[in-house]
């Protein structure tokens, strides 16, 4: 087995002892070594949003003090969820490798094929019974946006 896909399994199969969250575990690795380790923490930190793949993100951001991800590998127990598959994107990494599948998550009885189609759908606005999207109040919200176009000390991330 690989040695980091062992110790994502290693985090999810902890969290079946622990019940910290579900069975996932996720590591990123730069230059051959684990910089950030994350299991998922949505039940003890009453948090939806902290899946192992965010949670190990996180910790490798902090550990190499960058929000940018660009040279590293992300190992996880399971194919990411919508959530992990953007923050995975805004980190800058671009090689993912999962063991379970996510028909595998679905059959374990995580609804990730639920969100799969509400964004598929979302554009023609078909899934308004999952999330109602409105846009509202552009024109005043747009000017920080026209502010920040001409700020010359910006960082886009």
């Amino acid at each position: 087995m690989n040695e980091f896909m062992k110790v994502a399994k290693e985090l999810s199969e902890e969290n079946l002892r622990t019940n910290n969250g579900g069975p996932f575990g996720a590591v990123v690795v730069k230059d051959n070594k684990i910089i950030g380790k994350g299991s998922n923490s949505v039940l003890i930190n009453n948090d939806p949003t902290a899946h192992a793949e965010i949670m190990a993100i996180r910790d490798a951001c902090k550990n190499i003090n960058s929000y940018d991800l660009s040279e590293c590998e992300l190992y996880t127990s399971c194919y990411p969820c919508p959530m992990c598959l953007s923050a995975i994107i805004w980190s800058n990494i671009k090689k993912v490798y999962y063991g379970n599948t996510k028909e595998d998550a679905a059959s374990i009885g995580f609804r990730d094929d639920f969100m799969y189609d509400y964004i598929k759908n979302s554009l023609d606005n078909k899934n308004n019974q999952v999330l109602d999207l409105k846009c509202m109040d552009r024109e005043e919200t747009i000017k920080a946006f026209e502010k920040f176009i001409n700020k010359d000390d910006k960082t886009i991330y």
